[in-house]
């Protein structure tokens, strides 16, 4: 059984109403693009390792009678496809922006993290089910060659742990990836646990009820996923972010900003944020020098290196009233 995190770096690529922003992509391009490239062969060997040890692992579910094996193997197979997706959403999110998708394809990260989530609850779900029906209705289980194929199995679980946790572990999409990993290895060791206590006790109730468990804590690592990248998806404000904050923030520190408003801050990915805003000026002010200003604070203070700043003197130039974007 098996259920993690998943998504990766956000670089957006400039659409003609964002030229501003097309330099800094170009500033922040190599090492982006260098961490996503490894971060993507990583997930490509994960998925090889645990669809791998998948088939040999439903056979060994079948054989033995093992609901705990036949659960991880399911699990197997949904998260060896979950990680081939997160292995094309990072291949996708290298393609240069378009017309159509201005800013490129770095929100398929976090779109294959949401379903990730959605998939592990799924197959949680036909766990529990399934668990339910091997109480009511026990059937034999071969502890033995259980023993041995869960053992083998929690060896391809650690392994492909390793490869995912030396990649980006703020990236949505490599939780995701490592969520189900670590599911996995749940399951090899609920599979092992119930393996020893069939050998030496012959209460074949631990297999369904240890597998009842891992599903419940699958569920668990699935809802914190699943709400994280649908918060993103919903262009909700970053979790580390304060938009209030950062807005009376700037109106402190930078000396032309004399009200700041109209401002939208979001992530599409989880690890590069970006903000738009109106910065009311002082009269006098060189509203080149404060953009400037406004933008350089955001990246070194609030680590938004991506924004998009209106200045403007006197009243707002959008007609709608204030108070419906403050």
């Amino acid at each position: 059984m098996k259920g993690y995190f998943v998504t990766s770096e956000v670089e957006l690529a400039a659409s003609s109403d964002h030229g501003g922003h097309g330099h800094n992509h170009a500033g922040h391009g190599h090492a982006g693009h260098s961490h996503g490239s490894t971060d993507k062969k990583r997930v490509l060997i994960a998925a090889v390792l645990t669809g791998g040890f998948m088939f040999a692992e439903a056979a060994g579910g079948l054989l033995t009678g093992s609901l705990a094996l036949l659960a991880d193997a399911g699990h197997m197979l949904t998260d060896s496809v979950s990680l081939m997706l997160a292995w094309y959403a990072f291949h996708l999110a290298g393609r240069a922006a378009t017309s159509r998708l201005t800013y490129g394809f770095d929100r398929l990260k976090t779109l294959v993290a949401y379903t990730n989530g959605i998939a592990v609850f799924a197959i949680g779900l036909w766990i529990v089910v399934e668990a339910f029906h091997r109480i009511n209705e026990p059937s034999p289980v071969l502890g033995g060659p259980m023993m041995v194929i869960a053992a083998v199995g929690l060896g391809v679980n650690i392994a492909a742990f390793f490869v995912l946790h030396g990649g980006d572990r703020e990236n949505l999409n490599m939780r995701g990836a490592i969520l189900h990993v670590l599911g996995d290895l749940l399951g090899s060791v609920a599979a092992i646990v119930a393996a020893i206590v069939i050998i030496t006790t012959g209460w074949v109730l631990i297999d369904p009820l240890l597998s009842g468990l891992v599903a419940l804590l699958l569920f668990r690592s699935a809802w914190a996923l699943t709400r994280e990248a649908g918060h993103l998806l919903l262009e909700g404000v970053p979790a580390s972010l304060d938009r209030d904050g950062i807005a009376r923030d700037l109106e402190a520190h930078v000396t032309t900003v004399r009200e700041v408003h109209h401002m939208h801050v979001w992530s599409m990915d989880g690890t590069k944020n970006m903000a738009t805003l109106h910065a009311c000026l002082v009269e006098g002010a060189d509203a080149d020098a404060a953009v400037r200003s406004i933008k350089r604070r955001l990246a070194e203070s609030h680590g938004i290196e991506h924004a998009t700043v209106e200045p403007e003197f006197g009243a707002c130039a959008d007609a709608k009233p204030e108070h419906e974007h403050h």
